[in-house]
């Protein structure tokens, strides 16, 4: 018995001297293969007084739900808990393990490689069926692991990223990383301006005043959001938001210009088809060995394409020199070139116009997102990630689920403090 006991611990990694393996056999349940162990789990003392006298009164029997490699072959550890009574305080009493929670049938083991797998992009679905456990097993895994993401308000980054995602029924949340380290400084559910006030409100004058520059896009109430709560804060517009602009008002422009020829004319047929052409940068643009088109029945570098097609209108051509300038411009930290280009006065399409009027209204952000190296590039992965995971799991109905998962997934929360989670699971 001894042997058999020793082996059967062995196997299942189980160290516990308390519990006592007798014998193990196979057994349909449910239609499924599975393979049980029965053991014994003995009170060596009283819990309360720690007197060795005590009466013994029965078992109380727990199929308990153990981890096993091959998931076609459940493995149920069938455990006869003793119930005994001390004679020194009368205290009744029923023996616990390490191996699973009071009132509960689910070993510790098993959420244990639950919360591992929620740090992975796999669905609760999988992960169940994988650790033959139900969906709503996993889901209170995942839903005690909420409070350990306890806000703290004493401290805040020096750089800070603003932006928002589409979650739950498909609203925006509003997002905050840290410009240095990338990690998540906090997730709301809204992205409003009086839950942002209320929120950052809340932290200590010394920690707002500890924000040096905050990284956005140009939504116009971020920025108010930072002259109200951080007043040491310089406000950076990123640059792949602004090079986003500025390509989108040209492509604009060449699409109208476009429609003024006929659909059979070389010259649309020029600014139709290689349209990617001409919103990469003209350094790339191949310049030394010519191909057949048979769009425009010419055999022409990709540099011939775009110089011929913006050479159709002047005020294309003024507008795509005006971004081409203002793309090295941004690359270079170049601020005296992108502060005159932003001043340009040449003919060029009325949407680039506004943009630039746009540029001009928030000029000191601009040229901070040029002359500074802090971008939300961080951010747009991390929200990358985010849409991944939604998509995993179709989408999610509760926020504080999509948070947990969110910040399980991150490299900073992995494998950290498994235990004192699944001693509330």
């Amino acid at each position: 018995m001894s042997s058999l006991n020793n082996c059967i611990k062995f196997d299942l990694d189980i160290k516990e001297k308390n519990i006592v393996f007798k014998d193990y056999f196979y057994k349909m349940v449910q239609m499924k293969k599975h393979k049980i162990y029965e053991a014994e789990l003995i009170q060596p003392a009283c819990p309360y007084c720690g007197s060795l006298a005590l009466l013994h009164n029965g078992h109380l029997v727990t199929n308990i739900r153990y981890l096993t490699a091959n998931a076609s072959l459940p493995v149920i550890i069938r455990l006869a808990k003793q119930r005994v009574k001390c004679r020194a305080c009368d205290h009744w009493s029923m023996a616990q393990s390490e191996l699973v929670n009071k009132y509960c049938s689910i070993s510790n083991a098993s959420k244990l490689k639950v919360l591992s797998a929620l740090t992975e992009d796999r669905s609760m679905t999988s992960i169940a069926r994988e650790n033959n456990v139900s969906i709503n097993t996993v889901q209170r895994v995942l839903g005690n692991c909420s409070h350990r993401f306890i806000d703290s308000y004493e401290y805040l980054p020096a750089h800070l990223a603003f932006d928002e995602f589409k979650g739950v029924d498909r609203q925006l949340h509003f997002i905050c990383l840290d410009g240095d380290s990338h990690q998540v400084v906090q997730i709301l559910r809204t992205r409003c301006k009086k839950t942002l006030l209320k929120y950052f409100g809340r932290f200590s004058p010394q920690a707002r005043a500890n924000v040096r520059t905050v990284t956005m896009d140009l939504n116009f109430y971020y920025q108010d959001i930072v002259r109200a709560c951080f007043p040491n804060a310089q406000i950076v517009i990123d640059r792949f938001h602004m090079i986003q602009m500025l390509t989108r008002s040209f492509n604009s422009l060449r699409v109208q210009v476009m429609k003024t020829f006929d659909k059979r004319s070389r010259q649309y047929q020029l600014l139709k088809s290689p349209w990617k052409l001409y919103l990469k940068k003209f350094d790339e643009l191949e310049k030394a060995h010519p191909r057949y088109n048979w769009h425009y029945k010419d055999c022409l570098t990709q540099a011939q394409v775009v110089m011929e097609g913006i050479n159709t209108s002047t005020t294309l051509e003024n507008s795509y020199n005006l971004m081409q300038s203002f793309i090295q411009a941004v690359e270079t930290g170049n601020t005296h070139e992108l502060k005159s280009l932003i001043n340009c006065q040449d003919q060029i399409g009325t949407l680039m116009h506004k943009t630039l009027l746009t540029f001009k209204h928030n000029l000191t952000a601009v040229l901070n997102g040029a002359a500074l190296p802090y971008s939300n590039g961080c951010l747009e992965g991390f929200n990358r990630k985010i849409k991944q995971i939604e998509r995993t799991a179709f989408g999610y109905s509760n926020f504080t689920n999509l948070l947990t998962r969110i910040r399980l997934e991150e490299d900073l929360y992995k494998e950290k403090e498994p235990n004192s989670l699944l001693m509330t699971a």
